[in-house]
């Protein structure tokens, strides 16, 4: 059996939402790991603010989860924020783990709260033809630093390894705000399968970005176990979002 699976970061809930659903609609993966995704529920909303909804409706997944890391202030008031799965295959299980610990409810879209927005680790369960596959849906700790392994970073590893450990057909992927040359996807590496190694310059769409550092910023990873054969990989430069997807195929015997 082979999976396409897809990592997209919305960039704020979906701010070009309709070339994400042209995108997605497209690709019809069978897997859709989503960060920066908002649960807004009231039509009045922008789509951006109630992406699951409108992902539901444009585009059909028989199942879906979404994990809430906290609720983002804004003026239209406190919208629920977190990270998205759409997928064709029956959702079994379902949990989040935090990546490091926070106290506040609310947060605020500005720059001095950035390092502080809770993070999570979004795992579902899925039950297959080829049996079961565990998908890991990550949004990981902000610093500007790509390459720090700061103890926020230490603790939010340590807590995605124990997460992953023991189960079977793993597919680890997200935006993890760490590029590829921090020390501690070393120990990712120790247990799971890097599927574009250090291939990927940069995931960033330079169209969307003011910064030049972000043109050699590889944040977006994915990691699957070795049960899977990698058929195609591809990190298209489409402008659907200030970072690029990851578009990844995979084989299950």
């Amino acid at each position: 059996m082979v999976l396409k699976c897809i990592c997209l970061n919305l960039w704020w809930g979906g701010n070009l939402f309709p070339a994400i659903v042209d995108f997605l609609r497209t690709e019809d993966a069978d897997i859709v790991c989503l960060q920066e995704v908002h649960d807004g529920h009231d039509p009045k909303l922008k789509d951006r603010l109630r992406s699951m909804d409108v992902l539901r409706d444009k585009l059909g997944y028989a199942y879906e989860d979404f994990a809430e890391s906290h609720l983002l202030r804004l003026p239209e008031g406190a919208i629920p924020s977190g990270n998205g799965v759409l997928s064709k295959f029956e959702i079994t299980t379902r949990s989040k783990t935090y990546l490091f610990d926070s106290t506040q409810k609310e947060y605020m879209d500005v720059p001095e709260q950035w390092p502080i927005f809770p993070r999570i680790l979004e795992h579902v369960a899925l039950a297959t033809p080829a049996g079961e596959v565990n998908v890991f849906n990550m949004h990981g700790v902000w610093d500007l630093d790509g390459d720090n392994p700061s103890p926020q970073r230490e603790v939010m590893f340590r807590r995605t390894l124990k997460a992953v450990e023991g189960k079977p057909n793993v597919i680890l992927t997200g935006d993890t705000n760490a590029t590829t040359g921090n020390p501690l996807f070393k120990d990712v590496e120790k247990q799971l399968v890097s599927v574009f190694s250090d291939k990927l310059e940069s995931t960033f769409n330079m169209r969307r970005k003011d910064k030049p550092g972000y043109a050699t910023a590889a944040v977006d990873h994915m990691f699957v176990s070795d049960s899977f054969e990698i058929i195609s990989k591809e990190c298209p430069d489409v402008d659907v979002s200030d970072h690029k997807p990851l578009v990844v195929s995979l084989k299950l015997p």
